[in-house]
C-alpha cells in the first residue's frame, strides 16, 4: 500500500465509532484463531478441554489472553491513528491490516502444530506489511504479530511448553521480522527476495543455539532444518499471498507497478504501435518524474508508472497531437474551439481508458489531473485573431481537477518541462534552468498547486532535479565531419 497523501482529514464521531468497531471485530476474530489453536492443542477432545479449565489459573489466564489481545489491537489503533489516520478511515484498509495479521497467525498455528515451533514463518507478517503498507508499519505489525503468537504459546498450551521455548519464539519473532524488513525493503526482484529466505534462517538458528543449547547438542541438523524452513516459508508464503492481497484489496506493490509498466502490457503496447511520439514523450517524462519523486521522498516507481499512463488518452485520436504528426496537421482545418475540445479531452479519455482496463485508481487520477485547469495558449491566441472582443479563458482551458497529490503535480511539471525544453534551440544548463523555472512559475501563477501538499522547498528540489535531468537528456552532441569515402586507388 502506498500512502499517496499525508494530508489528514477531520474525523467526526461516526468515523471514530466505525473504526473502533472494525478493530474490535477483528480482535475477536484473532481471538477465534487462537481459540482454534487451543482446540487443536487439545485434539478437539472434550476431556482434555475440561482438564485444561480444571487447572489452577486457567480461567484467569484465558481472561488475561482476551484482555491482552484487545490491548495489542488498541496499540495498533493508536499507532495508525497518529501516523496514518486517513488509512484506517477506509474500512477496506482495516480489513487489509487485520487480514495480514490473521493469515500470518493462522500460518504460524498450522506450521507450529504440524511441523515444529521453530519452523513457523516468523517473518510473514512483517514481509506482507512491508509490501502492502510501508516499512514503518511493518515494524509495528511485526511486534503485534509476535505478541499474539506469544500469548497463544504461553496461555493456550494444553501440553506444557518449556518457558524458555516460549520466550525464545517471542525473541525469534521480533528479530526475524526486523531482519526481513531490513533485507527486503526496496528489492523489486522476486528471485532476490526468495534468496533472502536463507538469510532469515540465521537469527532463528542463532537463537536456537543460545537458548535451546542442550536440545541443540542432541539434534543440530533438526534445528538447522527448522530454521531454514521458517525463513523460506516466510518468503514463499509472502510471494504466494501478495497477488491475492493485490486483487482483493486493490493494493499497489512494487511487483504490480513493474507489471503495469511492462512494454508488453495492453495499453503501453497500443501506445507504442499507434502513438509512438506520445510513447517516447512518456518515456522521457517517466525518467524525469522518477528522479523528482525520489528527490522529494515520494514513491519513485509510482511516479514512473503514472508518467507512463498520463497521456494514454491520446490513443483515442493520436493524429491530433503534434508528437504523432508527420507533416499534416488536422487542426489547420478546424476552428480553435473544436481543436481545444479535442486536445483537452485526452485527460478525461485517459481516465476512462485506465478505469476500463481496471488499472489502479491513482493512474486514472493523475491522467485526469496532470493539466489541471491550465489554459491551452496556442488555440486561445489563435481564436483571438479571429474574434473581436474578449474571450473567456475558461473556454480554452483544461477542465481539471487540479493536482491533488505530489505525484500528480510532479507529472504536471515534468510534462510541461519536457515539451518546452524540446523546443529550445540552445539547451545549455542556463537555458534549460530558465525554461524549467518558467514552467513552474506559470503553474504557480494559475494556482495549480493549491490543492496538493507540494511545498516551496519541494518545488525548488524539483526544479534542480529537472534541470540536471533535462540537461543530460538533451545534451549537445559532437558534430561529425562529412567524409567522402572514394574508391581505392588500386582498383
Amino acid at each position: 500500500m502506498i500512502f499517496h497523501s499525508k494530508k489528514e482529514d477531520a474525523w467526526n464521531a461516526k468515523d471514530y465509532a466505525r473504526t473502533i468497531v472494525w478493530f474490535a471485530a477483528h480482535t475477536l476474530l484473532i481471538i477465534a484463531v487462537l481459540g482454534v489453536l487451543f482446540l487443536w492443542n487439545a485434539g478437539f477432545s472434550i476431556d482434555r478441554i475440561t482438564e485444561f479449565f480444571g487447572r489452577e489459573n486457567s480461567v484467569r489466564n484465558t481472561v488475561y489472553l482476551v484482555a491482552a489481545c484487545f490491548l495489542i489491537s488498541a496499540s495498533l489503533y493508536f499507532y495508525f491513528y497518529s501516523e496514518h489516520r486517513n488509512f484506517i478511515l477506509r474500512s477496506g484498509n482495516i480489513n487489509l491490516l487485520f487480514t495480514v495479521l490473521e493469515v500470518s497467525l493462522a500460518a504460524t498455528v498450522v506450521v507450529g502444530k504440524t511441523f515444529s515451533l521453530y519452523a513457523r514463518p516468523f517473518a510473514l507478517c512483517a514481509l506482507l506489511t512491508l509490501l502492502l503498507i510501508d516499512r514503518k508499519s511493518a515494524i509495528f505489525m511485526n511486534v503485534a504479530s509476535s505478541l499474539f503468537m506469544f500469548l497463544g504459546d504461553l496461555l493456550l498450551a494444553v501440553d506444557p511448553i518449556k518457558i524458555q521455548t516460549v520466550y525464545s519464539c517471542l525473541i525469534t519473532g521480533f528479530f526475524t521480522g526486523l531482519l526481513a524488513i531490513y533485507l527486503v525493503y526496496g528489492i523489486s526482484s522476486r528471485l532476490r527476495v526468495f534468496t533472502m529466505g536463507f538469510a532469515l534462517a540465521i537469527p532463528i538458528f542463532v537463537n536456537c543455539v543460545m537458548i535451546e543449547f542442550e536440545a541443540f547438542k542432541e539434534m543440530p541438523a533438526a534445528f538447522a532444518l527448522q530454521s531454514v524452513t521458517s525463513g523460506m516459508l516466510s518468503v514463499v508464503l509472502m510471494m504466494a499471498l501478495v497477488p491475492f492481497f493485490e486483487a482483493a484489496f486493490k493494493v499497489l506493490t512494487i511487483y504490480r507497478l513493474a507489471e503495469i509498466t511492462d512494454h508488453k502490457s495492453k495499453l503501453i503496447k497500443a501506445l507504442i504501435e499507434n502513438a509512438p511520439g506520445t510513447f517516447n514523450h512518456s518515456l522521457v517524462v517517466s525518467t524525469l518524474a522518477e528522479s523528482c519523486a525520489s528527490a522529494i521522498g515520494e514513491n519513485a516507481l509510482l511516479a514512473r508508472a503514472c508518467a507512463y499512463y498520463h497521456d494514454i488518452g491520446k490513443l483515442k485520436q493520436p493524429e491530433f497531437f503534434s508528437e504523432n504528426q508527420q507533416g499534416y496537421n488536422p487542426h489547420d482545418e478546424l476552428t480553435p474551439e473544436l481543436s481545444t475540445d479535442i486536445i483537452r479531452s485526452h485527460a478525461k479519455d485517459g481516465y476512462d481508458l485506465i478505469r476500463k482496463y481496471r488499472l489502479p485508481q491513482i493512474l486514472a487520477d493523475v491522467a485526469l489531473q496532470h493539466h489541471g485547469t491550465m489554459p491551452i495558449r496556442y488555440f486561445y491566441m489563435k481564436a483571438k485573431k479571429y474574434t473581436e472582443g474578449e474571450l473567456e479563458v475558461a473556454n480554452f482551458s483544461y477542465q481539471g481537477p487540479k493536482p491533488q497529490t505530489k505525484i500528480a503535480a510532479i507529472i504536471m511539471i515534468a510534462d510541461g518541462c519536457e515539451a518546452k525544453v524540446r523546443t529550445v534551440a540552445d539547451r545549455s544548463h542556463e537555458n534549460v534552468e530558465k525554461a524549467v523555472r518558467e514552467i513552474i512559475e506559470e503553474r504557480m501563477d494559475f494556482g495549480q498547486f493549491d490543492e496538493c501538499e507540494l511545498t516551496m522547498k519541494d518545488l525548488d528540489i524539483i526544479r534542480r532535479s529537472l534541470t540536471n535531468s533535462l540537461t543530460g537528456v538533451y545534451h549537445d552532441r559532437v558534430k561529425y565531419p562529412k567524409l567522402r569515402i572514394g574508391k581505392r586507388n588500386d582498383e
